[in-house]
C-alpha cells in the first residue's frame, strides 16, 4: 500500500505558513522544504494531488502547482504519469544529516508554535489558567528565600523529588481517597515528563496502548514515539465507555490504558465515581496497567482519582500537575504509583536528568497546604469565562454546537457539515490558530470539532471570537461552491508517518 501524506494533516504539520512577505507559492514551496527536511515527510510518500492540497489549504490551485513543479526542479519531488507526485528518494540523504528528528505526529505543529514563539496569530494550541497568580507564587517564593541556606547545603540530585514536596503530595493524595506515602510519589519536570518515563516502562515497539477518542494530540504523540500502536475507545458525556473499554481490552491484551477523568482534554467530560470503579476493576480483571492523567485540573467537587477505587491488584498510576491550577512555567508534576512501580519510575528519572531542579519544588512545597484552594479559586473563574465565552458564540456564532463541560479550560466545538482542517486554514488567514479535532482523533470521529480555549482576558476573548466568526463567514461565502467543505470529505485516518490512523 502506498504511504501518503493526507492533506489536512500535511495542511496542519505546515502551521501558519502564509507568515512573512514574497509570493504565496513561494512560502508554501519554503514550508513544503522544511517539513520534508525536518522528516515530517518521508522519501517516497504520495503527496497530495494539487486540487487537495489546494482545496485543503483555501489558496488557488495554481498555488499548489507553482510550488510542486519548484520543489521537483529542485530534486524534493518526483512526478510519474499516472502515479502522482512523491518524496524524492534522494532527500533520505539531507533527512539523515539532520542531528535529531521531531517524533511523527498530530502535535508536531502545536510544539512548533511553542518553539517558534506566537508570531503574528493569536494561538488556541495551548489553554494555561490565564488567571493573576503573581501574588500566590511571590509570598511562597519569599518563603523559600527565607529557606534557602538549608536548601543550597542540599547535594540537588533528588530523582524522586524533594521529600518535603513528595510528603506534601502524599498527604494531598490521602485525603483525596487513595492513602499514599512519600515512597509512592515521583516528582518530574511537568506531567508530560510523566508521561514519557511511564512510555519508557511500559511501552516497546508495537506495544497496544488503549485511549480515548478523542484525546490530546500531544500524549498520542508520546506513545507513538515509544513506538505503540493506539487503540482509540469512544466517550460520551461521562467519559470513556465501559462496555467498549471491557471488550477492547479483553480482545487486544493492551501493554497500557491511558485515560484522563478529570475535565478530559478536549472535550471538558468530568468521569463520574461509578465508572470510576466500574474502570479500575477492568484494568484489574484483565491486568493491564492504568494511566489516569489529572493534571488537566483539580477541583473541591472533583471525585477521587479512579486510583482510589482500584483492587489491590490494580496497578494505577496517577498523573498531576501544578500547570492549571497554579502556573504551568513551574514545570511542576509528578506521578502517584505503587511503591514498587514509583521506584522503577524513579530510576528512569535519574537516566533522564537526575532529578528536576529543587527550586520549582521548594516553591510547590510551600504552595501545597494551599492547593485545595487555589484549585476552587481557578475553577470558579475559569467557569465564568467559559460562561462569558458561551455567550459570545452564541451570538456570533450561532451555528456552531457544544456541550457545556463539567469543568476544564476549553469548549469543545463541533462546525456543523465543514471540515475543521479547512476551517482551520481559514482561521489561520484571520490570525487565529485552532486546534482541529483530526489532530485529537485522526480515525474521522471528530473531523468537524475544533478546541477552543476559554482562559484569555475578557477584551483578548472578544478579539478572538470576533476573528473567528470572520473565518466562519468566509468560509461560509464559498461553501455553495466548495465541494470539499463536508467533514466526510478527507481522508483523515492516515498519518504522516505512514501508520494507521486508529488514534
Amino acid at each position: 500500500m502506498d504511504r501518503f501524506a493526507d492533506e489536512g494533516e500535511l495542511a496542519s504539520v505546515l502551521g501558519d505558513w502564509t507568515e512573512g512577505p514574497g509570493p504565496l507559492y513561494q512560502k508554501l514551496v519554503d514550508a513544503l522544504r522544511r517539513v520534508i527536511a525536518e522528516g515530517e515527510l518521508l522519501p517516497g510518500f504520495l503527496l497530495p494531488s494539487e486540487r487537495r492540497l489546494a482545496r485543503a489549504l483555501e489558496v488557488s490551485r495554481a498555488t499548489v502547482v507553482a510550488a510542486y513543479d519548484l520543489l521537483r526542479d529542485e530534486g524534493m519531488l518526483s512526478r510519474k504519469v499516472g502515479s502522482g507526485t512523491r518524496v524524492h528518494p534522494s532527500v533520505r540523504a539531507l533527512q539523515r544529516a539532520r542531528p535529531a528528528q521531531v517524533p511523527h505526529g498530530g502535535a508536531t505543529a502545536l510544539m512548533r508554535r511553542l518553539v517558534d514563539g506566537p508570531g503574528r496569530v493569536i494561538s488556541l494550541t495551548t489553554a494555561d489558567s490565564g488567571l493573576d497568580i503573581a501574588n500566590d507564587l511571590a509570598c511562597a517564593m519569599l518563603e523559600v528565600i527565607d529557606d534557602l541556606p538549608a536548601l543550597l547545603s542540599d547535594s540537588g540530585y533528588h530523582p524522586r523529588g524533594l521529600s518535603a514536596l513528595r510528603e506534601a503530595l502524599a498527604r494531598h493524595h490521602s485525603g483525596q481517597g487513595p492513602p499514599t506515602t512519600a515512597d509512592e510519589i515521583v516528582v518530574t519536570t511537568g506531567a508530560t515528563q510523566s508521561l514519557v518515563l511511564i512510555a519508557q516502562m511500559y511501552v516497546t515497539r508495537g506495544s497496544i496502548v488503549v485511549v480515548e477518542s478523542p484525546s490530546w494530540p500531544g500524549c498520542l504523540d508520546v506513545f507513538r514515539a515509544a513506538g505503540a500502536e493506539l487503540v482509540a475507545v469512544p466517550m460520551d458525556e461521562d467519559g470513556v465507555r465501559p462496555d467498549l473499554l471491557a471488550d477492547t481490552v479483553a480482545t487486544l491484551g493492551p501493554a497500557l490504558i491511558y485515560l484522563m477523568p478529570n475535565y478530559h482534554n478536549p472535550t471538558g467530560a468530568l468521569m463520574p465515581k461509578t465508572r470510576r470503579r466500574q474502570v479500575a476493576q477492568i484494568a484489574a480483571r484483565y491486568g493491564v496497567p492504568l494511566v489516569e492523567d489529572c493534571a488537566t485540573g483539580l477541583s473541591g467537587e472533583m471525585p477521587a482519582p479512579i486510583a482510589a477505587f482500584a483492587p489491590e491488584r490494580a496497578e494505577v498510576l496517577t498523573l498531576g500537575s501544578l500547570g492549571k491550577t497554579v502556573w504551568s512555567g513551574l514545570r511542576l508534576g509528578w506521578t502517584r504509583a505503587p511503591a514498587a512501580v514509583a521506584g522503577v519510575l524513579a530510576g528512569y528519572k535519574a537516566l533522564a536528568d537526575m532529578g528536576s531542579s529543587l527550586l520549582p519544588q521548594a516553591v510547590a512545597t510551600s504552595l501545597m497546604p494551599r492547593l485545595t484552594e487555589l484549585a476552587a479559586e481557578r475553577a470558579a473563574a475559569q467557569r465564568i469565562r467559559r460562561e462569558a465565552l458561551e455567550e459570545l458564540l452564541r451570538e456570533q456564532l450561532p451555528d456552531w454546537r457544544w456541550r457545556s463541560p463539567a469543568g476544564g479550560s476549553a469548549l469543545w466545538i463541533e462546525l456543523p457539515g465543514v471540515n475543521a482542517q479547512i476551517f482551520a486554514q481559514v482561521a489561520l488567514q484571520h490570525g487565529v490558530e485552532v486546534v482541529p479535532g483530526a489532530l485529537a482523533d485522526p480515525s474521522g470521529r471528530h473531523d468537524s470539532y475544533i478546541r477552543l480555549p476559554c482562559t484569555f482576558s475578557a477584551e483578548a476573548m472578544v478579539a478572538v471570537v470576533r476573528k473567528l466568526a470572520g473565518a466562519w463567514a468566509r468560509l461560509s461565502e464559498r461553501s455553495s461552491n466548495s465541494a470539499g467543505l463536508s467533514a466526510g470529505t478527507m481522508t483523515s485516518g492516515s498519518r504522516l508517518d505512514g501508520r494507521p490512523g486508529v488514534a
